[in-house]
Order: structure tokens, then C-alpha cells, then sequence
């Protein structure tokens, strides 16, 4: 499709769907589903991206933008590539934007390399930004990761817009501050900083990578359309925007998301039985499914067993997959009542707490110790 080829009704306004970083065929590893919970899981992903043409209908859009990360490179089936052609043919004849991230970088191995894309498809293949007619007064600059890393900035090297009207971008890129400011572990690949954006002539920059959404006066980062991850924070979904040709733009975010994702918490705090760890998981499992985290804390009665397995397949019966962690659950000893035993358990402690170490390392030694010298072996090591 050329830079002429637009969206068909000629006004000085257009309405864009945008998203970023649904990663297709997403091996799942994070929630530890495996088999056929993770091919449902990689269906559901598929599912996203339905709502996400549907949501373009809804609204009656000019185009679809995808900001990068698509599918996964290493991991994408000839099934997905075909899922992709046929579901963006089905908008012919909107236009569809797109700009390959880091990991559905743009090379001659690439999905978006092959033949069979429909006509209303653009797939951004340089390194550099191109210019493309997104309407009458309108431009879109759009670029490509061509590789899985290394990709510089966009905007660097004196990037400028050239030509009248209005001017948006597309890219996929880490904005400096905001990686800084979240810390969420992401390398980063085109890295920018916000000022470059109105410096460079553009009004406004759509944008992929970060799972977290943002929301900046010329930039805008929609998140992952569907759960990537445990403890996902804010509303994230696909923007719908409207753009103007005097570079006004204003964006409202839908939830389009399929996968139900629950952080769950059981504080085993003065619980004393099997049975009313079971009734609190129940409580605390009706009406939900999907993927589950549940977060073990508290202070656990030496005298109660508390065993993974047992808590993971109670909630399998609710769940499709689950993960367990307990980095915040602890014995509950009362140290004063064993020091007076006359047990080895009483020397140990004793002598751990007489001994010149740190708080922190008292109570890890006493942990570790008194599990070992109780036989335990149904807690991690705290």
C-alpha cells in the first residue's frame, strides 16, 4: 500500500485503533501452564486480537495501528502467520499499521516477509521513519525493529518532519524516564527521550513495548491487550484515538482482555488445621477462573503441615494454572518458650541468639535450624 493510498473518507479528522505487545504464541512459562492449558491460553491471545478488530468495527476506525511485539519470532507457527493475514484482511478495506518490535522484528525470516498480506496491510520495514498519508493533512511516520536488539533511537540523529498538517508516529521504543521511573526489567531497545517527540515536529507518538500503560500529552503506550504476566497493574487495552489536522489528539483505552488473571492471597495466621486452609481456599476461589497466583503468607503453626502440592490441586479444580509462592510466610516459634527447653532445639536457639549476627541473619539461621531439627520439609528455606 502506497502513501497515497489512505483511508477512504476524506476528512480533516481520523479515528485510529491502536495496540501494542500481544506476543502471539507466548510459550506461557510465567502462569507454568504447559500442554493443553497453554496452547488454551496462546488460543486466547488469538481471541484478544478478535476483539481488537471487532472493537475497530464498533467504533467505525480509519485504521489500525500495532505498535510492535505482535507474535513471538522464535515461537510463531505457519498457523499464526496464516490467523494474522486472514484477521486483517477481514478489515479490508481499513488500513492496518504496522510497526515490528523486538521480538517480531522485520527480516527476510519474518512472518511479515512472506507473501499473502492483503492490500490494506502496511508493515513498516526500515529502521528509519517513513512517511505514509494517513488522510488528507494527516501524516504517520512509521519505523521497524530489524533486529532483536541494538535497534537505536528513531528520533535521533536529527529526525525531523517534513510537510504541513498533522503528524504521528508509530514506533516501538523505551522511553528513558518512564523505564527509569517503572523498573520493570526491560532492556532499552530504541530508546528515547518525551522531548524529542514535539521537538522532532510530531504531534503525538503511538507506541509499543512497555506492558504498563502510559499516558503522556505526546505520547501513548496502550499495554499488553491480555495478561502477560502476574501482578499487572492499570487499565490496559487498545486506544482508540481521534486525530485532527491540527495535531489534536485525544485517546480513550478499552479492556478487550480474555484471559482472567487473579493475585490471590492466603494469610495462614492463626489457622490450625488442613481443613480450614482448604475452606479459606474455596472462599477464596468461587466464582473465579483462569490463572491463579497465590501468595502464601503469614506465620504458620509449626504443627501444621503445608503442603504445595495438596494447595495446587485444590485449586486446579477451579483453575487452568497455577503458581505458588511463599517468600512471605514464616513459622510462628515462640523463641523465648524453646530457649528454656532442655532440648537441643533450646541450645540451638540459645546459642544463635547469643551470637554476634545481624537480626536478619538470626532469624534465617533459626528458621532454617529449627525446620531442620522438626524434620520439615513443606516450607522453602525463609
Amino acid at each position: 500500500m502506497g502513501p497515497d493510498r489512505g483511508v477512504p473518507h476524506l476528512t480533516a479528522q481520523r479515528t485510529i485503533v491502536h495496540f501494542a505487545d500481544l506476543h502471539l504464541d507466548s510459550p506461557f512459562a510465567w502462569c507454568e501452564a504447559t500442554g493443553d492449558v497453554a496452547r488454551r491460553r496462546r488460543e486466547a491471545l488469538r481471541d484478544t486480537l478478535l476483539a481488537i478488530v471487532e472493537l475497530v468495527r464498533s467504533t467505525d476506525a480509519d485504521a489500525l495501528f500495532c505498535g510492535g511485539d505482535l507474535y513471538e519470532h522464535d515461537r510463531v507457527t505457519l498457523d499464526t502467520a496464516d490467523f494474522l493475514r486472514q484477521t486483517f484482511a477481514s478489515l479490508d478495506p481499513v488500513p492496518v499499521y504496522i510497526a515490528p518490535g523486538n521480538h517480531d522484528w522485520y527480516g527476510p525470516t519474518s512472518v511479515y516477509a512472506t507473501g499473502g498480506w492483503s492490500g490494506n496491510v502496511h508493515i513498516f520495514r526500515d529502521a528509519a521513519l517513513q512517511a505514509v498519508s494517513l488522510a488528507p493533512g494527516i501524516t504517520l511516520w512509521g519505523a521497524a525493529h530489524c533486529a532483536p536488539a541494538n535497534t537505536d533511537n528513531f528520533l535521533g540523529d536529527g529526525f525531523r518532519v517534513s510537510g504541513t498538517g498533522a503528524h504521528v508516529a508509530l514506533f516501538h521504543g523505551a522511553e528513558r524516564s518512564w523505564l527509569a521511573a517503572q523498573g520493570e526489567g526491560k532492556a532499552p531497545h530504541a530508546p528515547f527521550e518525551t522531548a524529542e517527540i514535539p521537538d522532532s515536529g510530531l504531534h503525538h507518538a503511538f507506541l509499543g513495548h512497555y506492558h504498563r500503560p502510559a499516558d503522556g500529552a505526546h505520547h501513548t503506550y496502550p499495554g499488553n491487550p491480555d495478561p502477560l504476566q502476574f501482578g499487572e497493574e492499570g487499565e490496559r487495552g487498545p486506544v482508540v484515538a481521534t486525530i485532527d489536522a491540527e495535531g489534536g489528539v485525544a485517546c480513550e483505552r478499552h479492556v478487550v482482555a480474555v484471559t482472567p488473571v487473579h493475585d490471590l492471597r492466603l494469610d495462614v495466621t492463626g489457622l490450625t488445621s488442613r481443613q480450614q486452609i482448604r475452606d479459606s481456599l474455596r472462599e477464596k476461589a468461587e466464582s473465579l477462573a483462569g490463572l491463579a497466583r497465590l501468595t502464601v503468607c503469614g506465620d504458620l503453626e509449626p504443627s501444621l503441615d503445608l503442603q504445595e502440592d495438596t494447595i495446587r490441586e485444590q485449586l486446579l479444580e477451579t483453575f487452568d494454572a497455577v503458581q505458588i509462592r511463599k517468600s512471605e510466610l514464616h513459622l510462628a516459634y515462640d523463641l523465648e518458650e524453646i530457649r528454656g527447653e532442655p532440648t537441643v532445639r533450646g541450645r540451638f536457639v540459645e546459642d544463635v541468639l547469643g551470637a554476634e549476627l545481624a537480626d536478619d541473619e538470626k532469624r534465617r539461621v533459626l528458621r532454617m535450624g529449627l525446620r531442620a531439627l522438626d524434620g520439615r520439609d513443606d516450607l522453602e528455606v525463609l
